[in-house]
């Protein structure tokens, strides 16, 4: 409980000193810090689904998910997260909360045509991220490699073109994380701790931002990269390791191409790697590997150069808000921020594992893990994604959207929490997500 009262004052603190900044010195180019939200009461359609879907799982979801058998809990936990993404974003309405959000001047959708001659295109992409270039990109065209907005270029392609089929394609992918994250807590520790964090993984506040953003997309892909790597090390089950491991490499290499950020799952991908390197099969490297040259290969042949845009980007970076957004502020508001993603449950959790860190540090180092040491290793790797791109002074704001595909990685600490509190800490987390999305408008 102290955790989660500490979280509640750190985040009531950046409010007060963020609201202070901005009406003193105007620096922060937020309406409500930290958040990049506007104060919007409201109540919606998606407002009795909401509530209807937070009930249902507080009262049934702990028992479902320790009876279950496993093949019908992993699809029931996406299927349960993809209702509550849906509902909470719904609360805003169809068009305001799913079919405008990737249509605005900022987002992917408005450069559509642009890519007509997708190879040119991509041979041009540096020419235009910088804000005074010719037909410079909108924010987040500029801020995040081709991959991303070739995705919607993609699903225009096949005829599920506009904001509506881009929102469902988002959500539908995005809510697929909270499966991907139990199948890897349940290879790299065990299925236990797995069914216990499964109705926190499903109920995650992050829904809030994942519906509607591409980053729910971008989060879902890391985490099936994540996933698909623990399979692998540790020898799979059905399927040959060396496919797990293709497919690994394969979106690892795809997530460095939709956001330069997610560079940072190389700690991820490097923590399950040692959580299981007595378990790793013969056929494990060679094929992860393989699978992780295809996207950078492909997209160097095709004209992009990542490192030539990731430099330019850091100048766009500072070309915008960023060149006054305070530094000291953001390093500790961000992680307040990141309090509002993983909702209070999490916090609890992040809390008990940094506690007990240094004993399971030290039985990985001799090499006697237990199960749920194997499962410190894999969140103390999303809090250190996280604590690097906090110091590193290229997330200021905004980081309750660019932090989804990290935050999903604290979430299996809730499977540390007591079983007889879990209904409780699931009704905390549902309090933080509806109270966001009733009380503000999320839109960026």
């Amino acid at each position: 409980m102290y955790a989660a009262g500490a979280a509640v004052l750190l985040f009531a603190a950046a409010v007060v000193v963020g609201h202070i900044l901005e009406n003193t010195y105007g620096n922060l180019h937020l309406a409500w810090a930290p958040l990049y939200a506007w104060w919007s009461p409201q109540v919606g359609p998606g407002t009795p689904a909401a509530i209807t879907v937070a009930v249902a799982v507080i009262a049934y979801g702990p028992s479902l998910a320790a009876r279950l058998p496993w093949r019908a809990l992993v699809p029931v936990t996406w299927f349960v997260a993809m209702a509550w993404t849906w509902s909470l974003a719904l609360i805003d309405g169809w068009y305001y909360g799913i079919e405008r959000r990737l249509t605005t001047r900022y987002e992917y959708l408005t450069v559509i045509d642009r890519f007509d001659n997708i190879g040119a295109t991509l041979r041009g992409f540096t020419q235009h991220i910088l804000i005074d270039s010719p037909d410079h990109w909108p924010p987040h065209i500029a801020g995040h490699p081709p991959a991303a907005t070739l995705t919607f270029v993609w699903l225009d392609r096949i005829g599920l073109g506009g904001g509506g089929w881009a929102g469902v394609f988002c959500i539908t992918v995005g809510a697929s994380a909270a499966a991907a994250v139990l199948i890897a807590v349940r290879s790299l520790a065990d299925e236990t701790l797995a069914r216990r964090a499964a109705p926190f993984v499903a109920l995650a506040p992050a829904a809030v931002w994942v519906g509607t953003s591409a980053d729910g997309y971008f989060a879902a892909v890391a985490a099936w990269a994540v996933a698909l790597l623990a399979l692998a090390a540790t020898g799979g089950r059905r399927v040959p390791a060396f496919i797990y491991g293709f497919g690994s490499g394969l979106l690892l290499g795809f997530t460095v191409y939709l956001s330069y950020g997610l560079t940072l799952f190389a700690i991820t991908a490097a923590a399950v790697l040692l959580l299981t390197w007595r378990r790793w099969p013969p056929t494990l490297l060679l094929p992860l590997l393989a699978g992780a040259a295809v996207a950078p290969v492909a997209f160097t042949l095709a004209g992009f150069n990542w490192w030539e845009a990731y430099h330019l980007l850091v100048e766009r970076y500072y070309q915008g808000a960023a060149s006054i957004r305070p530094y000291w502020y953001f390093v500790w508001a961000n992680l307040a921020c990141t309090v509002l993603l993983v909702g209070l449950a999490g916090v609890t959790g992040l809390r008990r594992t940094l506690a007990t860190a240094p004993s399971a540090i030290r039985r990985l180092r001799t090499g006697t893990p237990t199960t749920t040491d194997r499962l410190l290793g894999l969140v103390l790797a999303g809090f250190l994604m996280v604590l690097v791109a906090d110091l590193s002074g290229m997330s200021k704001a905004e980081t309750e959207r660019i932090w989804l595909p990290f935050a999903f990685w604290l979430l299996p600490a809730t499977a540390l929490l007591p079983r007889g509190g879990q209904r409780g800490w699931l009704a905390a987390q549902v309090t933080v997500a509806l109270t966001v999305n009733h009380l503000f408008h999320t839109g960026w």
